[in-house]
């Protein structure tokens, strides 16, 4: 797992910019209020638990680390890797496959299957399934955060709703107006802050890994069908070049030209 310095720099700069233009305008302080981040952050927290069950509340942690971390794969070393084995396939026998070291599970559970002499459709529609199950979690994970995203800004017009409320009440009293607007504006930039600055990006970035991982997996299918048919190894990397981006692909840079 490595870290992913496009999620740091992007919370970074943009927590810098809110905290730069306030201190330029003015004073932190005016910005934290304790009634706003009640309303705000525990109202978040308690819908968020009412929304979901708790085998998905006690993940939100793991969910949130995939936007932060992350096993770095490069789909042309797969490509590779299966052409090697294709190599092993066709050189001694596909039963061979099972006896080669692979790190990659879900590239293991194929080759086993391909070994294990499975027909085609049944080793795809194994490894089908692992995709949609995997596809599932990550959804879930993305949905969680588009939640918080979706019920933030709305906590955040409760509080507004409460502070006008207030402020309504008290207009005779010019000491109580400051207090109650302060509720009444700072609930809605708290809300603000959580679904644009945090949840709406980790939920961006959860579905995007979950589409890298699911090409990779996708690839790996593709590749399992071609050995077990019998395929020039060569052949199926040529088939599997298809799933990269054209600059990406062997000769890439003149077919990227070309389009």
């Amino acid at each position: 797992m490595i870290m992913d310095i496009a999620s740091i720099i992007g919370l970074v700069v943009a927590t810098a910019a809110i905290l730069g233009s306030i201190l330029v305008g003015g004073d932190l302080g005016i910005f934290i209020d304790v009634p706003s981040t009640l309303v705000v952050g525990l109202g978040l927290i308690g819908v968020t638990f009412f929304k979901w069950p708790m085998e998905v509340i006690k993940n939100i942690v793991a969910f949130a680390m995939k936007g932060f971390f992350f096993s770095p794969s490069d789909p042309k070393d797969t490509i590779e890797e299966i052409g090697n084995l294709a190599e092993t396939a066709r050189r001694e026998s596909v039963f061979a496959l099972e006896k080669v070291p692979i790190d990659d599970p879900f590239l293991k559970k194929a080759m086993t299957l391909a070994a294990d002499n499975r027909p085609p459709e049944v080793i795809a529609s194994i490894l089908q399934l692992e995709i949609d199950a995997m596809v599932e979690r990550h959804k879930v994970g993305a949905d969680v955060f588009q939640g918080m995203a979706d019920d933030g800004p709305a906590m955040g017009m409760i509080g507004t709703l409460i502070g006008l409320v207030q402020m309504l009440q008290n207009l005779s009293d010019p000491s109580a107006i400051g207090p109650a607007m302060a509720v009444a504006l700072l609930t809605t930039f708290y809300g603000a802050i959580i679904a644009n600055v945090f949840c709406n990006p980790m939920k961006n970035k959860i579905a995007f890994r979950s589409s890298l991982e699911a090409t990779k997996m996708n690839i790996i299918i593709a590749g399992t069908l071609g050995i077990v048919a019998g395929e020039n190894p060569r052949l199926i990397k040529e088939k599997l070049n298809a799933f990269l981006p054209p600059a990406q692909r062997d000769g890439g840079n003149e077919e990227a030209q070309a389009e």
